[in-house]
């Protein structure tokens, strides 16, 4: 079953921290957050992945810290697991990227229906956190500096090629984050040829912190690509 085999890619998920300066961290929610991440992603996978149909890839940037760094499932928080999944958890957080997904997935007919035919991964899909000049640990994206991308490259063509088998196509795969995310990603495909198509769309962090009040706008653009 493919949930077996999506289990066993985040079971595996492994980057070796001597590889980055010592401002950046890696964030491994599959390594760090103990049981109750496993619980979650058992009961999600399997509910959603218990078959062995293909599915279209979609990349995001890397785990956050407040979605899929504490939950372990890309663009889901708490609220959304307990309300569109039901599947509770003591784990609390709430993620702005995630209300976008999931209004975006109440809009295409409900998780069912979009996992069914959409599996989302990431660029990269471990995490990293900064320590900035006020002496924080802050989000850090792969391609926030050109010292951790290119640490990082090798692993993320690893990952995205496990990724690619996991969905058992290479036509396409949907690109959140129509800037950096798809340039980076654009330059890998260049050079390593993984995919016949990328289609960028605007990262759903942007939507909802830049561009709220034009959401329906942005929902039916998402619905024209996914449908």
């Amino acid at each position: 079953m493919l949930y077996q085999k999506i289990l066993q890619f985040y079971k595996e998920l492994d980057l070796n921290e001597s590889l980055l300066d010592k401002e950046t961290k890696v964030m491994n929610p599959y390594q760090e957050n103990g049981p109750e991440v496993k619980r979650i992603l058992s009961e999600f996978y399997q509910k959603y992945y218990s078959d062995t149909q293909k599915r279209h890839l979609i990349l995001g940037i890397n785990p956050g810290r407040l979605g899929a760094g504490l939950t372990g499932i890309p663009f889901t928080d708490t609220k959304a697991l307990r309300e569109d999944c039901k599947i509770e958890t003591a784990i609390e957080t709430a993620e702005t990227s995630a209300e976008y997904v999931y209004t975006f997935i109440r809009h295409f007919g409900g998780p069912e229906k979009f996992y069914q035919r959409y599996f989302i991964g990431a660029a990269c899909p471990l995490g990293f956190t900064h320590l900035n000049k006020k002496g924080n640990w802050v989000n850090w994206n792969y391609y926030d500096s050109a010292s951790l991308y290119k640490s990082v490259k090798s692993f993320m063509i690893e990952q995205l090629k496990k990724q690619i088998e996991l969905c058992s196509s290479n036509e396409k795969a949907i690109v959140w984050g129509n800037g950096k995310n798809f340039k980076f990603l654009n330059e890998i495909n260049n050079e390593e040829k993984l995919f016949k198509k990328l289609i960028p769309l605007e990262h759903p962090r942007y939507i909802m912190q830049y561009k709220r009040k034009s959401i329906d706008l942005y929902l039916e653009k998402y619905n024209q690509v996914f449908s």
